[in-house]
């Protein structure tokens, strides 16, 4: 019996999460203006746009699926957020030469936060699986 991930539930908590960074990126702004990249509620969208579409990479399926295809859409979803992150990151450093060390600085700090939060997401969840898959087993 598979049951689906709730990608809603990690929706919410992505968002808030972001919500929460952003509220921290503009006390961050308001407290030291001098140091602040003025894209840094962009950063923000940005990351919580990656995250939820690698989010959905990875639990796109049932929860049923074999360990290697979840590995599978674990590390593609990586690949793709690193190189989006690489890519955003040169893009706007190009664009806007004066505001590049600040930029670069808040994207990476951001970047960890983001990826931090989803690795606890995903182990919090597969610790999940793993505590239901052993009930079920004890009941049979």
């Amino acid at each position: 019996m598979s049951k689906k991930i709730p990608i809603k539930k990690f929706s919410l908590r992505i968002l808030i999460f972001s919500i929460v960074v952003a509220g921290l990126a503009a006390l961050f702004q308001w407290l030291a203006p001098a140091y602040a990249s003025p894209a840094l509620p962009f950063i923000v969208l940005f990351f919580f746009v990656i995250t939820l579409f690698t989010i959905f990479v990875v639990l796109r399926d049932d929860q049923g699926k074999d360990g290697q295809r979840f590995v599978s859409g674990y590390l593609l979803s990586r690949i793709i957020k690193l190189f989006s992150c690489l890519l955003f990151l040169f893009l706007y450093i190009l664009i806007n030469k004066e505001d590049a060390w600040k930029f670069g600085l808040a994207f990476i700090v951001i970047y960890f936060l983001f990826s931090i939060f989803e690795v606890l997401l995903l182990k919090k969840e597969s610790d999940d699986i793993t505590k239901r898959g052993q009930s079920m087993e004890e009941k049979n």
